[in-house]
């Protein structure tokens, strides 16, 4: 594994964040998955309509990523001094993910692609655990500034280089991830308003595929042990 195959293996972890999120937001009673700030503000603002439904749906996503977090956590750990690249305990935390987002697309496809009533608000929590779980699991890498979920200060600090005068390519990797973000989100809004049987398919691929080279660069690594942890 290499820092350049690890971005882009965190850009397509970016493409399924930005995707959950879209689904959330169009599909699954209005929340987020993954921007804890937006659903607080929706939080607030439900509090100020007398909107119980909103309320419950904003609540409910915060509280879960919450907890998808602290599993995240729990499972790929803190970043440690001999760390390689990718630690394998990052590729423990994001098959879980996945085991989340599989069950979360087999819901889905159950309803016939339109969730409704009470089955929204369950997907969403499952989405919310499943971005949760990702977004500290990416925090096991000890790279200041990576994220592939709570992106507002990604965007500052590219604004704050760029006006400063200072070379894009110094931001040419938060810029990356910012684009991966919209354009999941781009991608699974088309599919939910045009073709939602397939709008789970950006996540299970996005992620299947970064799960995937984990694996095999492990395995063929496994005769230089010195790479591994």
């Amino acid at each position: 594994m290499t820092d350049h195959l690890r971005q882009r293996l965190v850009v397509l972890l970016a493409i399924t964040s930005g995707a959950t999120d879209a689904i959330g937001f169009l599909a699954l009673g209005g929340a987020f998955t993954s921007v804890m700030t937006g659903n607080m503000v929706l939080l607030g603002l439900s509090a100020a309509e007398h909107d119980g439904t909103l309320a419950s749906h904003t609540a409910a996503a915060i509280v879960c990523f919450i907890a998808g977090c602290a599993i995240g956590a729990r499972i790929a750990g803190t970043p440690r001094a001999d760390d390689p690249v990718w630690p394998r305990a990052v590729t423990r935390a994001l098959g879980v993910e996945a085991v989340v987002l599989l069950a979360y697309a087999v819901a889905w496809w159950g309803t016939g692609s339109h969730p409704r009533g009470a089955l929204q608000l369950g997907l969403l929590v499952v989405n919310a655990v499943g971005v949760g779980i990702q977004s500290s699991t990416v925090q096991r890498f000890g790279v200041s500034g990576l994220s592939t979920t709570y992106l507002t200060g990604t965007l500052t600090t590219v604004v704050i280089h760029l006006a400063s005068g200072r070379p894009a390519r110094h931001v040419s990797r938060s810029v990356q991830v910012l684009g991966a973000l919209i354009g999941g989100a781009a991608l699974a809004g088309v599919l939910v308003l045009h073709a939602p049987v397939a709008a789970p398919v950006v996540q299970l691929a996005c992620l299947g595929t970064v799960l995937v080279f984990a694996l095999v660069v492990r395995n063929r690594a496994a005769r230089r042990p010195s790479i591994l942890d």
